[in-house]
């Protein structure tokens, strides 16, 4: 037996292994994240391993309208799209003119663009205007934007959300910065402001779970709204 890799090595290698066995190269997936590299978009897609998370998630949950706070080039959104239910939808928002092209041409390709409502501009802004519209309650919801903003995304959701609603939000371990309540991080402020408000809001019941693998150390929040 070959010996041990350590730390990163280490945990990517596990990625790989358990991706070999229960979420396969995938030709529709492989080519999003190729279009995403083509196209210079951060390398800040979720991994293939928490993109099938996401998957069972939602075939777990069964939700008929899911939220996300977060598109990038779309494969979370195609993820979780693959698991709707009949009659299931996805209103997926990006800030960037640019990413949510390039979703766009992804969410065709994958074969799920007639499930997925894609908006473009700041979230803050387009949060509003759902609800204005009437557009909830969503039975799933998951954050994956701009950190700073995670505590004013989860109010949102609240909003937007019922009973039994499930939130979940990425990257909330930040490798483990997210414990220096002296930082002075955007990115930390804002995931500890987040992590705070949830504490102390009674209508939700919420866990964390660290993970490491190809994308390092972090983890997911997980929530459901109660009453």
């Amino acid at each position: 037996m070959a010996p041990l890799k350590s730390g990163r090595k280490l945990w990517t290698a596990v990625d790989e292994y358990f991706r070999g066995l229960l979420a396969p190269a995938d030709k529709y997936l492989d080519a999003v994240a190729k279009a995403n590299r083509k196209a210079g978009l951060p390398a800040i897609d979720v991994s293939p391993l928490q993109g099938q998370h996401l998957n069972l998630l939602v075939r777990m949950t069964q939700p008929k309208r899911v939220l996300e706070i977060g598109t990038l080039g779309g494969y979370s959104t195609i993820c979780m799209a693959r698991a709707l239910p009949v009659g299931g939808c996805i209103v997926t928002l990006e800030y960037s003119p640019r990413h949510a092209e390039v979703a766009r041409k992804n969410l065709k390709t994958a074969g799920v663009l007639d499930r997925v409502d894609l908006r473009m501009g700041p979230a803050l802004h387009l949060l509003p205007m759902l609800e204005n519209e009437g557009a909830g309650p969503f039975d799933f919801i998951f954050i994956d934007a701009d950190k700073q903003s995670n505590a004013e995304y989860v109010k949102w959701s609240l909003r937007l959300s019922r009973v039994g609603t499930t939130i979940v939000v990425d990257n909330v371990v930040r490798d483990g910065k997210v414990i220096d309540g002296k930082s002075k991080d955007p990115d930390i402020v804002g995931t500890r402001r987040m992590a705070e408000l949830i504490a102390h809001e009674p209508r939700l019941s919420a866990t964390v779970m660290q993970n490491v693998g190809a994308k390092g150390y972090d983890g997911f929040l997980l929530a459901v709204v109660v009453s």
